[in-house]
């Protein structure tokens, strides 16, 4: 297959090198030429520098003849924005757009984009190895990129009833990752405002 990849960086370079190891025909668009030095000498794709979104740099690219196009960029507007000019002007049958904001990605998906969201899959797997950890009575722990986070659940302290995450004495690199309450289900801390009520499970994660 031909293959566009849009953004260089630290996601576009390895699923670059990914899918031309896999032997697709892959060309690679950024605005930063310096941003190809992460690409290895054995890559056997081609890449071009210029703005994603300038329709002369998609044609040298090879947008008019390729089979699928990856918007990976670190902005969702410039995804989003890519992924459009594909689908209507040069009609890319299979489009994949990286979307960091979750209300932004149900959008898009509605309109035929193939949306990768970071933040729901993290949600989703975090919240898979919780449910795992609560049934064998244990911590789990994801690998993101160089890190590693270990996931923990405890029952709320009496003393913590009618409180908030301020009130919790964290470990180093700890925070709370949310709580899971009876007849809501998990309540993932994104910062809004949250009151312990008797029952709650608290759900932390840590560095590790």
């Amino acid at each position: 297959m031909n293959i566009l990849v849009i953004g260089c960086g630290m996601v576009g370079s390895a699923l670059a090198v990914l899918l031309d190891e896999k032997g697709h025909d892959v060309s690679v668009v950024d605005k930063n030429g310096s941003k190809f030095d992460s690409l290895p000498s054995k890559f056997a794709g081609f890449t071009t520098t210029g703005v994603p979104i300038d329709q002369d740099v998609l044609k040298r690219a090879g947008i008019q003849t390729c089979d699928a196009l990856f918007a990976v960029t670190d902005e969702d507007d410039m995804n989003i924005m890519v992924s459009q000019l594909a689908r209507q002007i040069f009609k890319v049958p299979r489009i994949f757009a990286r979307i960091i904001d979750i209300e932004k990605g149900s959008v898009f998906e509605e309109l035929g984009i193939n949306v990768i969201c970071p933040t729901k899959l993290t949600v989703s797997a975090a919240a898979s190895a919780l449910e795992e950890a609560e049934s064998s009575g244990t911590g789990s722990e994801m690998n993101f990129e160089n890190y590693t986070v270990h996931f923990s659940t405890m029952d709320l302290p009496e003393n913590l009833i009618g409180g908030s995450p301020a009130d919790i004495e964290y470990e180093r690199e700890e925070t709370l990752f949310g709580i899971i309450r009876a007849g809501a289900g998990l309540v993932i801390n994104k910062g809004q405002t949250l009151a312990f009520a008797e029952g709650d499970k608290l759900i932390f994660a840590k560095k590790a």
